[in-house]
């Protein structure tokens, strides 16, 4: 079974999803399949812009500290 979304790596999901953008664009899976292919591809890309947006927010923070202050623990919002 396919690991979720959220337990992939950036680059993993990345590219997970051009495999399913290749096979869809390649015409030759059942509408069902296609769905769930689709479906697969939403949650890969939801969970990996959650993830940029992470990696956004720490180097912010790292950015706006003093240069000599200590690294402190990040915490996403809703953890």
């Amino acid at each position: 079974m396919a690991k979720k979304p959220e337990n992939l790596s950036f680059e993993a999901s990345l590219a997970e999803l051009e495999r399913i953008v290749t096979e869809l664009e390649q015409g030759e899976v059942s509408l069902d399949d296609a769905l769930k292919q689709f479906e697969r591809g939403i949650g890969l890309v939801r969970a990996s812009q959650a993830k940029l947006e992470q990696a956004q927010q720490k180097v912010a923070i790292l950015l706006t500290q003093a240069p000599d202050a200590p690294l402190d623990d990040f915490l996403p919002e809703g953890e």
